[in-house]
């Protein structure tokens, strides 16, 4: 319990749980993001705009003035080797009274010789004598970094037991040090090889548990047999393939015979569906839910948004129109009455389908024979909401679908507990989206091509992106661009607008205005849902395209170009342009994640809002791959070991079990 630990009250608890930190293990794992490294210099030896760190006894008397309502500048003298300097800091008025005269001290900042001024960054009431690293945690405001770092002294000094999750003999193989040695040099390093030990250390266990679970997990769901088999009538299927509008690719048949094989085995299908965007997952996710209902089962698909579930809803209608199958639609904002029938059909068995969000994860849902769940998007999802619906039933099928392109040898890692299946080439009626990288200044070439796609029935998407990571979105700036729109067209053009304030119901009207081509302009400061489908928009504009990473940018793209319509995307930026330009170079998303994984790691592979499966504390699988797939091999051999050791697979689940299922 937090509380144990010297220097936490009932306030300190308080802003740690603002932080995640909620027991001692999250108190010590939660590791410094980077660290200042401070050596006192002599200076005479300094040159001008270098950022520096300086001993020195104070000369004279602190003064305070203040400039304005919110900045004010402490001033005063300081000896250091001999010379009287000149020290100014801001917004320090506080530290007036413990700067006292004859006083050693030490600042960090820069030093200006021809003004003889020193202006500080920080001051070191302690001094700094030879050398100090001093490690930087994100903090609330509530909680000093003085005060936490003796929170982390304090835990550490503690008698508390340490488990290390890595094997001995792994341990003596790679000459790990101690764990609990290893959380000291973290928080309280002494030397750059001592962070370089611990990082060494903490990153491979934390790596080595996530891939033994999934090798764990993998095995076990390949032990497991369902009691049937699910039979159904082939030539049915084979009809509806046929009778489709459209010819399935190389790519979706070879998927489509993977999930067949899944469902005529023993073994419970959980299969990850990864297509590029507009390749055509759903008509996957909509032939693998007609099987199931040919085999006697109910089906679902969960997606993470109302407009997506309404959009699959009325897809699927429309391709099923001649079969007699029973689907239902169940989100938020299905009404109650409608609700409590649905609720009650799907209990009885009446209901074969449900397409929903994550409302269908309500306990008060009970499948009669639940037979396939299938999670689009499923990074949108943690690993315990898609357990629970998979739960809904006893021989239950699972497949998993990302628009997400991830590069194929890390897919193949961090889904390691998964069959995977990719989807690469398109529909060959979908032209290449042409996608041009476009200057501020150059807004006006934009613009006419816009007026003319217009002029030809056709609808624009236009994104400004978030100020910040934590969804505070900028409503004067979407504001401000649709002033613009509006004043460069005369207001002859309808333009909606889409932020994170408006609410469920005027969002989804907006949709549908859209989609009915009420709305010609779209102007949205959220991501447009992922498989969001307009077929008659065929230009996307992206205003500061450079605060999105490429996998992003990619996916934002392809919210056009989903018929045979010639569709176009323009990048606005005056930065980063090389980046910037493999999108004009290429349409495939795999490449396409490749270069981004090796430009920016995995953060925006996942989107924004990452689903809890990989928030690792101190791995970065960028800078850390090749320690991810010796873990994966470690991991492999380390179970092969176990297996031949232990003859009963319960036993070896008790055995395991303490280093599986970590907290």
């Amino acid at each position: 319990m937090l509380e144990e630990i010297k220097g936490i009250g009932t306030k300190t608890i308080s802003e740690l749980n603002k932080l995640n930190i909620n027991t001692i293990k999250d108190l010590l794992t939660y590791y410094p993001f980077r660290y200042n490294y401070f050596k006192p210099v002599n200076i005479k030896e300094i040159n001008d705009d270098k950022e520096v760190v300086i001993n020195g006894y104070i000369q004279s008397m602190p003064k305070v003035m203040y400039i304005k309502r919110n900045l004010n500048k402490l001033a005063f003298n300081l000896k250091t080797d001999n010379i009287i300097i000149n020290v100014v800091i801001f917004n320090r008025a506080f530290l007036k009274n413990n700067l006292k005269i004859n006083k050693l001290i030490t600042i960090i900042g820069k030093y200006n010789k021809l003004k003889n001024t020193f202006t500080a960054s920080d001051i070191k009431l302690n001094p700094i004598i030879e050398y100090k690293i001093e490690p930087i945690y994100h903090l609330t405001s509530n909680i000093k970094r003085q005060n936490f770092n003796k929170i982390i002294a304090n835990t550490l000094k503690a008698n508390i037991n340490i488990p290390n999750y890595i094997p001995n003999d792994l341990i003596s193989s790679y000459k790990f040090i101690d764990k609990k040695l290893a959380l000291k040099y973290i928080h309280q390093p002494s030397s750059p090889n001592e962070i370089k030990q611990s990082k060494l250390m903490l990153t491979y266990e934390e790596l080595f548990v996530y891939m033994l679970k999934l090798n764990f997990l993998k095995q076990k769901i390949q032990k497991q047999k369902l009691e049937n088999i699910k039979l159904y009538d082939e030539k049915k299927l084979q009809e509806f393939i046929n009778n489709l509008p459209y010819k399935l690719t190389e790519d979706q048949n070879i998927v489509l015979q993977e999930i067949i094989n899944d469902f005529k085995s023993q073994k419970r299908m959980n299969r990850l569906i990864l297509g590029d965007v507009g390749s055509g997952k759903t008509i996957m996710a909509f032939i693998s839910l007609y099987i199931n209902y040919l085999a006697g089962y109910q089906g679902v698909i969960m997606v993470p948004t109302e407009i997506l579930a309404f959009q699959h809803f009325e897809n699927f209608k429309t391709l099923f129109k001649k079969y007699n199958i029973n689907v239902a639609l169940l989100t938020s904002s299905t009404k109650i009455k409608e609700r409590k029938e649905i609720i009650k059909e799907i209990k009885e068995n009446k209901i074969n389908i449900v397409i929903s969000t994550h409302s269908v994860l309500n306990e008060e849902i009970i499948f009669n024979n639940l037979g396939l769940v299938i999670t689009d998007e499923q990074h949108r999802f943690g690993v315990k909401q898609r357990k629970n619906l998979q739960e809904k039933g006893r021989d239950v099928d699972v497949i998993y679908m990302s628009a997400t392109p991830i590069p194929r040898t890390l897919a193949l890692t961090i889904y390691g507990d998964m069959d995977i299946s990719f989807i690469k080439n398109k529909p060959q009626n979908n032209k290449k989206i042409i996608t041009k990288l476009v200057s501020d200044s150059d807004i006006k070439e934009v613009l006419y091509d816009i007026l003319e796609e217009i002029k030809k029935g056709h609808q624009i998407y236009v994104i400004v992106p978030l100020v910040n990571e934590n969804e505070e979105l900028d409503i004067e700036d979407i504001e401000s661009i649709k002033k613009k729109f509006a004043s460069a067209y005369n207001n002859k053009i309808p333009i909606g607008t889409i932020h994170g304030k408006i609410k469920t119901k005027e969002k989804e009207k907006i949709m549908n205005d859209f989609k009915n081509n009420i709305i010609k302009i779209l102007i949205s400061t959220t991501v447009i849902e992922v498989g969001i489908d307009v077929k008659n928009a065929t230009t996307m504009v992206i205003f500061n395209a450079e605060r999105f990473g490429l996998a992003t940018l990619h996916q934002l793209r392809g919210r056009v170009g989903r018929s045979d319509l010639q569709s176009k995307c323009y990048l606005i930026s005056n930065y980063e342009k090389e980046r910037l330009k493999i999108l004009e170079e290429s349409n495939d998303g795999f490449y396409i994640s490749e270069k981004d994984f090796q430009l920016r790691g995995t953060g925006d592979l996942f989107g924004v809002k990452q689903s809890g499966d990989m928030n690792f504390k101190i791995a970065n699988l960028k800078n850390d791959y090749k320690i991810l797939l010796q873990c994966q091999k470690d991991s492999e051999n380390f179970l092969l070991n176990n297996i031949k050791n232990i003859k009963s697979f319960p036993n070896q689940e008790k055995i395991l079990e303490s280093i599986i299922f970590i907290d």
